[in-house]
C-alpha cells in the first residue's frame, strides 16, 4: 500500500521537539514512505493569491513566540524543488501559482516532517493557501494537485487541524474534546471516508463556525480532500483519532492506494 496524500493534524509547535503518541506516529508512518518529493499544504503561508516556494535551499522558518528556546534551535535542511514548483504552477491552470523565493518551510510543515522524515533529504516544496478563495476553490485546486502523487511520487500533505478554536481551549479538559468538537471531527472523517468531494457540505454542520472560527487550520484539509477524490483505486485512512484540550482535533488522514 503506498499513500499519495495524507493531513496531519500538528497541533502545538512543540510537537516538533516532543516525543508523545502523536509524533510516534509520525515517525512510524514516515518509515514506510520514500516520496520523490513533498508538497505541503500549512495552515501557516495564509496568503491573497497562491504561491509556492521555488528555492534550492528554503530557511527553516520560526513562525512563533513564547516557547522554549529548544524549538527556536532547531533546523529543518531539507532541500527544495524548482521542477516540482514549476509542474505546481502548470497543474494549477488557470489558477494562477507564483514562484515565491522568500519563504521556506514554516512550523506546519517542518514540525511534522522533522518526525517523518529526520533525514531532511526528500525535497519539500510548500503551497500558500489563498485565503481569498471559497472552500470549494481549495478542493478543486487539490483535485488538479493529485497529478503530481500519480505522476510525479509527490506526496501531497496538508498540515493543520480539523478543529482548531484556541479561544476555547481548557488545559484541563487533557485529551478529551467537547460534545461538537467530538461531532464535527466524526462527521469530517464520515466524508474523507466516503465522499470527500463534498468536504464543503460540512461548513452547514451546526458546529462549523466553532470548530473552524477562522478556516486558515481547516484548509489543508480541502486539499487533502481534492485529491482523495481525483486519485483512482484509494482508500482514506484514519491516523491520531483523537481531540485534546476540548477544542482542538489532532485526527490524520492518509490517502493510500
Amino acid at each position: 500500500m503506498t499513500t499519495q496524500a495524507l493531513f496531519v493534524g500538528h497541533g502545538s509547535p512543540m510537537n516538533a521537539i516532543e516525543d508523545n503518541t502523536f509524533t510516534r506516529k509520525w515517525a512510524e508512518m514516515g518509515k514506510s514512505m520514500a516520496p520523490r518529493a513533498i508538497l505541503s499544504v500549512s495552515a501557516h503561508w495564509y496568503t491573497r493569491g497562491t504561491g509556492v516556494t521555488a528555492m534550492t535551499d528554503p530557511k527553516t522558518i520560526h513562525d512563533f513566540w513564547g516557547f522554549p528556546p529548544e524549538l527556536n534551535a532547531v533546523e529543518y535542511h531539507a532541500p527544495g524543488d524548482p521542477e516540482i514548483a514549476e509542474l505546481v504552477s502548470d497543474i494549477a491552470k488557470p489558477t494562477l501559482v507564483e514562484q515565491d523565493f522568500n519563504w521556506g518551510l514554516d512550523h506546519g510543515t517542518w514540525s511534522v516532517l522533522k518526525h517523518m522524515f529526520p533525514e531532511a533529504t526528500i525535497p519539500v516544496v510548500q503551497l500558500s493557501i489563498d485565503g481569498t478563495k471559497p472552500l470549494e476553490h481549495h478542493i478543486n485546486l487539490g483535485q488538479k494537485l493529485a497529478r503530481l502523487a500519480e505522476e510525479n511520487d509527490v506526496l501531497i500533505v496538508g498540515s493543520g487541524n480539523v478543529v482548531h478554536n484556541l479561544s476555547m481551549v481548557q488545559w484541563q479538559a487533557g485529551d478529551t474534546g467537547f460534545g461538537w468538537a467530538d461531532s464535527f471531527d466524526e462527521a469530517a472523517a464520515e466524508l474523507m471516508a466516503t465522499e470527500p468531494e463534498r468536504l464543503a457540505a460540512l461548513e452547514s454542520h451546526e458546529a462549523y463556525q466553532r470548530a473552524v472560527p477562522t478556516p486558515d487550520h481547516f484548509l489543508p484539509l480541502a486539499y487533502i480532500a481534492g485529491a482523495a477524490s481525483a486519485l483512482k483505486g484509494t482508500e482514506v485512512g484514519e491516523f491520531n483519532k483523537q481531540r485534546t484540550m476540548g477544542s482542538l482535533s489532532m485526527t490524520g488522514f492518509t490517502v493510500n492506494s
